[in-house]
């Protein structure tokens, strides 16, 4: 194996690859396998444009077998594999970078997209990979039961990418991220072997918790086909309110109250910052100032209690919290357009940084009685490698998880600014280390992290994580330069 961890991809020769998309086509059908480049152009961008790939094709299979057949045919003829959903990411994850003598197939689950069962009465429902998440919840929905996996791209974004990025949102506070709501897992591993263990039970002690090995792998160790989901109650009802506060320290008091006095049925909590808001408020239209005047923080906190009492508890917190001056002018939604009003203004906070200029982002995330300090210290280390640069900070308070971001200062060359991303990074994520977190809280690590993966992870737990690549991947041939450098 040579130096610990180290996979080895051989070059596939060029007829080769021509017989492979032969067999391929035998195995999907020809409209499931598209080589033209304007067919291919979509898959091969991510969303922010930050990532440019190159494919020798999209092979979209329809059903585990044929996805099974599909990865046993790439991994006879050594051609490595991209795992890619609804290309919502954000880290080059599911971008193909196919090299010179290195070809690579995406692996699209689009056509994976049945909802095999719903079970209301286990509260579980059995997905494939491709299933859209506000379909599921969609789903979930008609059998009087919630999934509450939920996040701003859940129109577009699929379940296998949800998984496999063991994707957060905001409900993680209650709920847990996509980890916490997985039991049973279906995956094509790099030969083309299918690990079957859709159980939909929440008990089962027999030997490794294998699935978990997939959750957040990010297709390096096997494609995603099929899940079985946790469902919950529908809560009886949902109260929804944005306030200002003085600053992150208030937050966080405000949060351990909110905590302490609502229990479980708080539901979300969300910390959002003056300037983030503003760039909403300038770019998205339809927007509206939540508040009277502007504030420099903003808490958006969601109560979705078992009863129908959600708004008069939510009510009663607020004037407890206003009368011991502990929070400032809050508005109280009083219909679901009003809720969904304020859940706007969080959720076009990335589509508004596009607009307002470059930006270099960070998800991270930290104890929750830390994000203050961190929040400070940050800024602090990131204004010192660009001065006059603009913090954009927001996210999800109730689980540590800000997306910590800078945009370009005024008059500043855009390039000459992003040029600055790596050092401006280096900084974030070692202030996010020092203080006991995480340089990748959701987004995952992909390409844009893979270098800090090494640098803060290092040592013993890095090792095993190159140990498990190696022995399910040996040939490096499943998202190949993701988590882990791609070998020569």
């Amino acid at each position: 194996m040579g130096e610990m961890g180290t996979v080895k991809q051989r070059a596939a020769p060029t007829q080769d690859v021509e017989a492979l998309l032969g067999r391929l086509r035998s195995i999907v059908g020809p409209q499931a396998v598209l080589t033209d480049p304007e067919a291919l152009e979509p898959h091969l961008t991510e969303w922010r444009g930050l990532y440019r790939g190159a494919a020798t094709a999209l092979v979209e299979p329809g059903t585990t077998a044929e996805a099974a057949n599909v990865v046993a045919a790439c991994a006879a003829a050594r051609v490595a594999m991209v795992p890619q959903g609804g290309n919502t990411g954000l880290v080059g994850g599911a971008i193909a970078q196919a090299r010179a003598g290195h070809p690579e197939i995406i692996l699209g689950a689009r056509r994976l997209n049945r909802i095999r069962d719903v079970d209301a009465a286990n509260y579980t429902m059995t997905v494939e990979a491709g299933c859209v998440l506000a379909d599921l919840q969609a789903a979930a929905e008609e059998a009087n039961r919630l999934f509450p996996l939920s996040l701003g791209a859940e129109g577009t974004c699929q379940i296998g990418g949800n998984i496999s990025t063991n994707a957060g949102g905001i409900n993680v506070l209650r709920y847990g991220s996509a980890r916490d709501l997985v039991l049973g897992l279906e995956v094509v591993l790099p030969d083309g072997r299918v690990y079957d263990a859709l159980r939909a039970l929440r008990k089962d002690n027999t030997g490794y918790d294998l699935k978990q090995l997939f959750i957040g792998a990010e297709g390096t160790l096997g494609f995603v086909t099929a899940a079985v989901c946790k469902l919950y109650p529908r809560p009886g009802s949902v109260a929804t309110a944005m306030l200002a506060v003085a600053d992150p320290a208030a937050a966080i008091e405000l949060h351990s109250r909110a905590r302490d006095e609502l229990g479980g049925a708080l539901a979300a909590f969300e910390l959002i910052g003056r300037l983030p808001l503003q760039l909403v408020l300038e770019h998205v239209p339809g927007t509206r100032e939540p508040l009277d005047g502007a504030h420099d923080w903003y808490v958006l906190l969601e109560l979705a209690p078992a009863g129908a009492d959600a708004q008069d508890q939510l009510e009663h917190f607020l004037a407890r919290r206003h009368a011991a001056g502990e929070i400032g002018d809050a508005m109280l939604a009083h219909s679901g357009a009003q809720r969904d009003a304020l859940w706007r203004l969080r959720h076009s906070i990335s589509e508004a940084e596009k607009h307002g200029g470059a930006g270099i982002k960070h998800d991270v995330s930290v104890p929750v009685s830390r994000v203050a300090e961190f929040i400070d210290a940050a800024s602090a280390a990131a204004l010192a490698e660009v001065p006059g640069a603009r913090v954009v900070a927001f996210g999800h308070l109730g689980d540590g998880n800000i997306h910590f971001n800078l945009q370009q200062p005024p008059g500043m060359d855009r390039a000459a600014f992003l040029d600055r991303w790596e050092a401006v990074s280096r900084v974030v994520h070692t202030t996010a280390h020092e203080f006991s977190g995480s340089f990748s809280a959701e987004h995952g690590v992909g390409a844009m992290k893979r270098d800090e993966l090494a640098r803060l992870r290092g040592g013993v737990e890095y090792e095993l994580m190159r140990t498990l690549k190696q022995t399910l991947d040996p040939h490096g041939l499943m998202n190949p330069g993701k988590l882990f450098p791609a070998a020569d």
